[in-house]
């Protein structure tokens, strides 16, 4: 698969910002987000019925309607100030691509694409630069559409993102930002700064997980009528309600790396299993989903062992597992933040989740240097 970028523009907002709107000071949790541009690939099919003109014309749209978009989404088309930390919303434009893939259709792609992961990071545009958001546009010569999208994490969390992209898509579709569907919007997270002088607790970094460098990126298809069956045999009656498909994948996946655990060290291990939850709605008064900025908890389940694990020779049944993933989220989920406790709250869940790790990753550091010297 060859990737050729024919084109490379700066995409504007239609309508200028206004100079109140010029500097956007980022919250404290905003600021102490990696640096880092999480990618997404989005997948649209060829259209048997769609001809080179009507590509053009859906590629023209797409463009027109990003740039309709960006008014609200103003931040996007500014620049990161790292050292002080806020975004100059200066309407220079959201770095823009457009490519040409060469010698696979997109089924291919679909088809392959545990072959093909590591040459799918080219069609989501370039890495970590100053433009908030890059977007590249690829197309195939079978008339297929993906669509690549990188976007600071220093603004956006994945809800935010994902509020952009339902933004854009339907000014794309309805040809124009239509007022009765339109999403407004916000950027006021500094509001929420701790009233009284109260002190945020200190960030801590995050531990080294040993073997990161030969980590290996793999993409595991469930069938739905299975992830069905399984939320079926999972369930228990004494859960406070039903277990979701990411909770009975999520076990599921966890309890395979407990056997393999259990294999490599002849005993099981103290593991987690964490998830991101969106607070907004948890926090009182609530905060309206189109709030954007980094606004997400930790819910980590925990499967302690015993420090002698000579007895622990059994992987759990899938149904503990469910049961542990449904007691962290729902209690996360139950869990509501006044607003001047937001950040306190998020940075406490974050470091929560760091010490964990960290105790973890000691443990096995202690366990390796006891088999070396015996």
């Amino acid at each position: 698969m060859e990737v050729q970028i024919t084109g490379t523009k700066l995409i504007k907002p239609s309508a200028l910002t206004p100079p109140h709107l010029r500097i956007l000071k980022l919250s404290p949790v905003d600021q102490i987000q990696y640096s880092i541009k999480p990618a997404a690939l989005l997948y649209y099919p060829a259209d048997g019925s769609a001809g080179a003109e009507e590509v053009e014309r859906r590629i023209n749209r797409l463009e027109t309607s990003l740039s309709e978009t960006l008014t609200s989404f103003y931040p996007l088309a500014g620049r990161y100030i790292e050292d002080g930390n806020w975004i100059d919303c200066n309407d220079e434009g959201v770095e823009y691509f457009v490519a040409k893939v060469k010698g696979c259709r997109l089924s291919e792609v679909l088809s392959r694409r545990d072959e093909m992961i590591d040459q799918l990071s080219h069609l989501a545009g370039g890495g970590f630069t100053s433009p908030v958001l890059s977007i590249q546009i690829n197309m195939f010569d079978c008339g297929g559409l993906v669509i690549g999208i990188r976007v600071s994490h220093h603004l956006f969390d994945g809800f935010s993102a994902a509020c952009f992209i339902t933004s854009w898509a339907t000014a794309s579709r309805n040809g124009g930002i239509d007022d009765h569907e339109v999403i407004s919007p916000t950027f006021d997270l500094t509001s929420f700064l701790p009233a009284n002088g109260l002190r945020l607790p200190m960030m801590k970094p995050r531990p080294p997980l040993m073997g990161t460098d030969n980590g290996v990126t793999k993409r595991i298809v469930f069938d739905g009528a299975k992830i069905s069956a399984l939320r079926a045999i999972s369930h228990d009656p004494s859960f406070p309600r039903k277990p979701s498909r990411v909770e009975v994948v999520t076990a599921l996946i966890w309890r395979a790396h407990m056997g393999v655990s259990l294999a490599k060290h002849g005993c099981l291990r103290t593991s987690l299993a964490a998830h991101s939850m969106d607070v907004r709605t948890r926090i009182v008064p609530p905060l309206p989903p189109s709030s954007c900025g980094n606004l997400v908890s930790r819910a980590t389940a925990r499967f302690v062992v015993a420090e002698n694990c000579a007895g622990n020779t059994e992987v759990p049944e899938l149904k503990g597992l469910v049961g542990l993933l449904i007691g962290s989220m729902t209690k996360c989920k139950e869990t509501a933040v006044k607003r001047e406790d937001v950040f306190p709250t998020l940075l406490r869940t974050r470091n929560e989740l760091h010490e964990a790790v960290e105790v973890m990753v000691q443990k096995i550091g202690r366990v390796r240097d006891d088999s070396a010297e015996s």
